[in-house]
């Protein structure tokens, strides 16, 4: 399980700062030193919405606001804990854990997900924090079509001091997959990380592609792989929603990892796509550096959504 490193706290609170910051401004003035009335949860609830936490979400957590707080005046900071306490309760259920050590050997991700969204950096992020932990790596660039990607991978590979593997421009995917599942088992790795080639989730070819790479790995381990990981890119909104129900209705995925919190003002979608998900969020990122993937912890997560950034204790 990766461990979260000291200040993350502090990094995660920087990086949602442009969701809460518009989000706690609006409620705050809006509530602050005056009872709660229902006009003001109305304005609440379209304000949720606005920072794309979806219309579920948003009238699921003004409900339990409403609950808390209604006919009373309240303070700035007891209005966050309030809302920060909602948001948690909603959160709390979609938590899931990573921990590829804990399973079996080799532990076989696949990682999926649309270009740009972080893939190639989020497995490259995972393979540093396993081999500082000691574990024995190997990274397979699954993404045959395009040179750069593996490239980049390989760029990760080297940093991590994992094992690396690929083919040439254009060779087939599933094959690779395959090769590396036997590679991993035979030479005893603790962890085999397989990238794939980032793809639209309306390019049916692709998404076949997809399925053939788990096919040929579970010849070498029918339980494989242990752990399908889709990453979603924070600054496409709502678009991640999308990506989710059709990866996750055609692939299975068995967790998700939300990227690039820290560059944008919508980081309220974690919540709507949690919400959507039969898969928990495991991971989620606010930087490029190394440090920056870290577990999801949902509370932390909504403290930070709301601007509180310091630890909740009782």
């Amino acid at each position: 399980m990766l461990q979260p490193k000291r200040g993350w706290l502090q990094r995660l609170g920087e990086g949602l700062s442009r969701t809460s910051r518009q989000m706690t401004e609006q409620v705050t003035s809006a509530f602050t030193a005056k009872p709660l009335d229902q006009d003001q949860l109305d304005a609440l609830e379209e304000m949720l919405i606005e920072a794309d936490l979806g219309p579920k979400a948003a009238a699921k957590i003004t409900e339990a606001f409403a609950a808390q707080r209604f006919g009373r005046s309240s303070t700035t900071e007891e209005i966050k804990e309030s809302l920060a306490e909602a948001v948690a309760d909603e959160l709390i259920p979609r938590q899931g854990v990573f921990d590829p050590l804990s399973g079996p050997r080799p532990y076989i991700v696949l990682f999926i997900g649309v270009n740009g969204s972080g893939k190639t950096t989020t497995l490259g992020k995972i393979a540093a924090d396993l081999t500082s932990r000691g574990a024995k790596v190997l990274i397979a660039a699954g993404d045959t079509f395009r040179a750069a990607a593996v490239e980049q991978l390989k760029v990760w590979a080297d940093r991590a001091g994992a094992d690396f593997i690929s083919r040439p421009s254009g060779a087939d995917a599933a094959g690779l997959a395959f090769d590396a599942a036997q590679k991993a088992k035979s030479e005893g790795y603790d962890v085999l990380l397989i990238d794939t080639a980032g793809r639209l989730q309306n390019k049916q070819g692709l998404m076949d592609e997809l399925t053939k790479m788990i096919r040929v790995v579970r010849k070498v381990d029918p339980e494989s792989p242990h752990e399908v990981l889709l990453v979603l890119d924070a600054t496409v909104g709502r678009n991640a929603l999308a990506q989710e129900n059709v990866f996750g209705n055609a692939i299975g995925v068995t967790g998700i990892v939300m990227t690039k919190l820290d560059g944008t003002a919508r980081g309220g979608v974690l919540v709507p796509v949690a919400q959507a998900s039969d898969s928990p969020i495991k991971l989620i990122g606010v930087g490029e550096g190394i440090d920056d993937l870290q577990p999801f912890d949902a509370r932390a997560f909504s403290r930070s959504l709301v601007g509180l950034t310091e630890p909740h204790y009782g």
